[in-house]
Protein backbone atom coordinates (compact mmCIF):
# COMPACT_ATOMS: atom_id res chain seq x y z
CA UNK A 1 0.00 0.00 0.00
CA UNK A 2 1.16 3.81 -0.70
CA UNK A 3 0.46 6.61 1.44
CA UNK A 4 -1.08 9.83 -0.04
CA UNK A 5 2.09 11.47 0.56
CA UNK A 6 3.83 9.31 -1.62
CA UNK A 7 1.48 9.35 -5.01
CA UNK A 8 4.07 9.40 -7.70
CA UNK A 9 4.35 6.04 -7.19
CA UNK A 10 0.84 5.36 -7.68
CA UNK A 11 -0.36 3.96 -11.13
CA UNK A 12 -3.54 6.20 -12.34
CA UNK A 13 -6.71 4.72 -14.03
CA UNK A 14 -8.39 7.02 -16.18
CA UNK A 15 -12.35 6.70 -16.20
CA UNK A 16 -13.89 4.71 -18.77
CA UNK A 17 -16.72 7.78 -19.05
CA UNK A 18 -13.80 10.35 -20.25
CA UNK A 19 -13.90 10.94 -24.04
CA UNK A 20 -11.36 10.32 -26.73
CA UNK A 21 -10.21 13.77 -27.36
CA UNK A 22 -8.52 14.01 -24.14
CA UNK A 23 -11.39 16.18 -22.31
CA UNK A 24 -13.45 15.39 -19.06
CA UNK A 25 -10.89 13.14 -17.93
CA UNK A 26 -10.90 11.71 -14.91
CA UNK A 27 -7.82 9.86 -13.11
CA UNK A 28 -8.06 7.62 -9.53
CA UNK A 29 -5.56 5.83 -8.13
CA UNK A 30 -5.86 2.67 -6.15
CA UNK A 31 -3.44 0.81 -3.74
CA UNK A 32 -3.73 4.04 -1.41
CA UNK A 33 -4.15 2.65 2.06
CA UNK A 34 -8.03 4.30 3.12
CA UNK A 35 -8.19 6.58 0.62
CA UNK A 36 -8.44 6.99 -3.16
CA UNK A 37 -7.03 10.15 -4.73
CA UNK A 38 -8.79 11.42 -7.90
CA UNK A 39 -7.10 13.98 -10.35
CA UNK A 40 -8.09 15.74 -13.71
CA UNK A 41 -5.72 13.76 -16.55
CA UNK A 42 -5.21 17.25 -18.03
CA UNK A 43 -3.44 18.02 -15.25
CA UNK A 44 -1.25 15.60 -13.99
CA UNK A 45 1.41 17.65 -12.09
CA UNK A 46 -2.16 19.76 -10.73
CA UNK A 47 -4.00 19.15 -7.91
CA UNK A 48 -5.45 15.48 -6.21
CA UNK A 49 -8.84 15.53 -4.29
CA UNK A 50 -8.57 12.71 -1.82
CA UNK A 51 -11.36 11.00 -0.33
CA UNK A 52 -11.87 8.12 2.18
CA UNK A 53 -12.70 4.62 0.64
CA UNK A 54 -16.23 4.84 2.15
CA UNK A 55 -16.27 8.19 0.60
CA UNK A 56 -15.51 7.21 -2.83
CA UNK A 57 -17.88 3.96 -2.50
CA UNK A 58 -20.45 6.43 -1.65
CA UNK A 59 -20.03 8.50 -4.71
CA UNK A 60 -19.91 5.55 -7.10
CA UNK A 61 -23.47 4.57 -5.42
CA UNK A 62 -24.92 7.58 -5.66
CA UNK A 63 -23.78 7.55 -9.50
CA UNK A 64 -25.48 4.58 -9.85
CA UNK A 65 -28.19 5.07 -8.91
CA UNK A 66 -28.64 8.16 -11.28
CA UNK A 67 -27.33 6.92 -14.51
CA UNK A 68 -29.44 9.45 -16.37
CA UNK A 69 -26.73 11.94 -15.07
CA UNK A 70 -23.43 11.14 -16.71
CA UNK A 71 -24.82 11.06 -20.54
Amino acid sequence: MTSTSDLHAVTWRKSSYSNGDGGACVEVATGCLGTVPIRDSKIAAGPVLVVSNDGWSAFLDAIKDEPDTLS
